[in-house]
């Protein structure tokens, strides 16, 4: 694959995860119980943290070396998610939308510089890149169209 390849999967991807909630009111929004007590405004938050953590590890696998895991620092991913929930409680939609929006264009400027060898192979990098964006977003935009044909 190719960087351009690459940039095209996450925008589609990206594209699809907010066309999934397009057109929800605020309320809606906030509405819990989307992904267990998480409501749409939660989701949002959620797939702009696991970017924040792209842009935070990919650097780190760059430099040939391996970011902390989880388990150890954390406790596992679900301790993660629930302690990044906790911080962001209390943000309003509004910020929660702007902080989605920034968070993105940063990591797209990102992908766009680095080197090209990341993305020929399944390198450490590129997994992470996968794991942390275009295949983390399909899995939220489902359960929002899940969530809003019931």
């Amino acid at each position: 694959m190719t960087r351009d390849q690459i940039l095209r999967k996450l925008e589609a991807a990206w594209r699809d995860f907010e066309d999934a909630y397009a057109g929800l009111t605020p309320a809606q929004l906030r509405t819990p119980g989307v992904t267990g007590q998480w409501s749409v405004r939660d989701i949002i938050a959620h797939v702009t943290w696991w970017e924040e953590e792209a842009l935070k590890h990919l650097p780190v696998i760059l430099r040939g070396e391996r970011p902390p895991r989880y388990a150890v620092q954390y406790g596992g991913i679900d301790a993660f998610n629930a302690l990044r929930s906790a911080e962001r409680r209390d943000l309003s939609l509004a910020e929660v939308l702007r902080q989605h929006d920034d968070v993105h264009a940063r990591l797209i400027r990102y992908v766009s510089r680095a080197p090209d060898e990341l993305f020929a192979t399944e390198t450490r990098f590129r997994h992470r890149l996968r794991m942390d964006s275009y295949s983390h977003y399909p899995i939220h935009a489902r359960a929002i169209r899940a969530w809003r044909a019931r």
